[in-house]
C-alpha cells in the first residue's frame, strides 16, 4: 500500500468513527428529551405496574400451588385412610364369615358322617332282614305250605280212593272228592304261605297283631279268595274295624278310651295319615261333591264307587232337571291340563246326554292346577265350565243319615263301607257335623257293623 493509500483509509476510518460517535450522541440526546415528556413516563409507569402485577401474579400463583397441593396431599391422606379403613372391615368380615363357613362346614361334615354312619348301619341292618327274609321265604314258608298243601291232598285221595273201592262204589262221589282235594290243595297252599308271612312280620313288629287284631283262617281265605284284579284299597275291605286300625293304640291302650273318643282320633289320625295318589283324587272328589250338595245338589260320586268304570265322569251332580258331569284333577301345580282331557269330558257328557235325551247336561273341569292356553280355547270352544286353581280345602267329614226304613239315626266315619253310598238331605234333617261328638249330641250312632262294648 503507498502512503497516499494509507492515509486515505486512516481518513476514512476517523470519519467512521466520528459518524458513529455522532449518531450515538445524538441517539442518546433524543431519550433523554424523550424520557422528559408525559408519553415517555405513562409508558415508564406501566412498565413498573406490569412488572409489579406479574409479580403478584408470580406470588399468588405460587401460593395457589402451595394451597391446591396442601389440599391434594390432605384429600389423599384421608383417601388412604378411609381405604385402610375398608380394607380392614372388609378383611374382618372375611376371616368372621370364613371362620363361620369354616364351623358350617365342619357341622355339615360330622352331621353328614353322622347320617353316613347312620345309613350305613340302616342298610346294613335291612340287608341282614332281606336276606333273612329271603330265606324264611324260600326255605320256610313255601316248602311248609307245600307240605300241608299235599297231606290236605292225599287226604282227599285217602278218601277218594275209600269210594271207589268199598263194597258198593261210589265213583262220582270220589271224582267230586277228588276235584275238591285240587281245589283245596290249593287254597291251603296260600292260605299257609299267608299264615307264615304273617307270623313271620308280626315277630318284626309285635304292634301289628294290637292293631289288627287276631287274624282268623276265615279272614285269610276271604281276602285269598278275592279277585285279583280287584285290589283292596279300603281296610273295610279286609274285615277289620278301620276305627281299631286308624287309632294305632295297643289293646290296653284302645280299651281305655269310650267309642266316642275311639271314633274321633281313628277320624283324626285317618286324616293326618300319608294317602295314595288314589286316595288324594277320592279326597278331591268327595270335596268338590261336598261343595255341590252345600249348593242345593244331589252328587253320585260315579268316580269313586264305579273305579276305572266311571267314564271320566268322577261327579253327577243334579238340581231343578239340569245335570253337571264333572271330572275332577288334582295335580300337581306344575302340572298342565291339556286339551285331550277337555276333549275327554266333553265326549263323556255327549254320551250321557244321548242317554239321558231329558236332561240339560253341562261338562265341568275341577282342578287343583291350571289349563293349558290350548286346553283353554278348547273348553271354551266346547262349552266346558272350568274352574282352575281349586285346592283341597278342609270341610265337615262326617255324614249324618236317617235310615228310610226305621228312621234311624246312624252317621258314617269317611272311611265306612257306606260313606260314599249315602246321599245327605238336608231338608229330611239329614246333614254334616265336623267332629263325632257334634254327631252324637243329635243323636246319631256310628253306622259300622261292629260297635264297642260302650255301645
Amino acid at each position: 500500500m503507498t502512503p497516499v493509500e494509507g492515509t486515505f483509509v486512516l481518513l476514512l476510518t476517523v470519519c467512521s468513527v466520528v459518524v458513529a460517535l455522532g449518531g450515538y450522541f445524538h441517539i442518546r440526546l433524543h431519550i433523554k428529551r424523550l424520557r422528559s415528556t408525559r408519553e415517555w413516563q405513562t409508558i415508564h409507569e406501566a412498565q413498573t405496574a406490569l412488572t409489579w402485577a406479574k409479580g403478584e401474579l408470580d406470588v399468588e400463583r405460587d401460593d395457589y400451588k402451595r394451597k391446591v397441593r396442601v389440599e391434594v396431599k390432605t384429600e389423599m391422606a384421608a383417601a388412604r385412610e378411609k381405604f385402610k379403613q375398608d380394607v380392614a372391615y372388609i378383611r374382618d368380615k372375611m376371616r368372621e364369615e370364613g371362620e363361620r363357613n369354616r364351623a358350617q362346614l365342619k357341622q355339615a361334615e360330622e352331621e353328614l358322617a353322622k347320617e353316613r354312619q347312620d345309613v350305613r348301619r340302616t342298610l346294613e341292618q335291612e340287608r341282614a332282614e332281606i336276606l333273612q327274609t329271603a330265606n324264611e321265604k324260600s326255605k320256610g314258608f313255601p316248602w311248609l305250605a307245600e307240605a300241608y298243601a299235599d297231606l290236605a291232598f292225599l287226604k282227599s285221595q285217602e278218601i277218594a280212593n275209600h269210594l271207589r273201592s268199598k263194597k258198593h262204589p261210589a265213583v262220582t262221589a270220589a271224582r267230586r272228592v277228588q276235584e275238591i282235594g285240587r281245589v283245596r290243595r290249593t287254597v291251603e297252599k296260600k292260605l299257609r304261605i299267608a299264615q307264615g308271612i304273617i307270623k313271620y312280620w308280626e315277630s318284626l313288629f309285635p304292634f301289628l297283631e294290637d292293631l289288627v287284631g287276631t287274624t282268623d283262617d276265615e279272614m285269610l281265605r276271604s281276602i285269598l279268595s278275592r279277585n285279583v284284579d280287584e285290589p283292596i284299597r279300603e281296610i273295610t275291605e279286609s274285615g277289620v274295624d278301620p276305627v281299631r286300625f286308624y287309632t294305632r293304640l295297643s289293646e290296653e291302650e284302645y280299651e281305655k278310651l269310650s267309642t266316642r273318643e275311639r271314633n274321633q282320633l281313628a277320624l283324626d289320625r285317618w286324616q293326618k295319615r300319608g294317602k295314595t295318589k288314589w286316595e288324594i283324587g277320592r279326597d278331591y272328589e268327595r270335596f268338590v261333591g261336598y261343595k255341590y250338595e252345600s249348593e242345593g245338589y244331589g252328587v253320585y260320586y260315579q268316580g269313586i264307587l264305579e273305579g276305572y268304570e266311571d267314564l271320566g265322569r268322577d261327579l253327577i251332580a243334579k238340581r231343578d232337571g239340569e245335570t253337571l258331569v264333572i271330572q275332577c284333577k288334582k295335580w300337581s301345580r306344575h302340572k298342565n291340563i291339556h286339551e285331550c282331557h277337555v276333549n275327554q269330558l266333553f265326549g263323556t257328557k255327549t254320551k250321557y246326554g244321548l242317554d239321558h235325551a231329558d236332561e240339560t247336561v253341562i261338562p265341568v273341569l275341577f282342578t287343583s292346577t291350571t289349563l293349558s292356553s290350548m286346553a283353554k280355547r278348547f273348553a271354551e270352544a266346547l262349552g266346558v265350565v272350568v274352574k282352575e286353581e281349586v285346592p283341597l280345602g278342609d270341610y265337615p267329614m262326617i255324614k249324618c243319615n236317617i235310615s228310610r226304613r226305621d228312621n234311624e239315626r246312624i252317621y258314617h266315619l269317611p272311611f265306612d263301607q257306606q260313606y260314599d253310598t249315602t246321599i245327605i238331605e238336608p231338608e229330611k234333617g239329614e246333614r254334616y257335623c265336623w267332629t263325632v261328638a257334634e254327631a252324637e249330641e243329635l243323636g246319631f250312632r256310628r253306622a259300622w257293623r261292629w260297635h264297642g262294648d260302650n255301645e
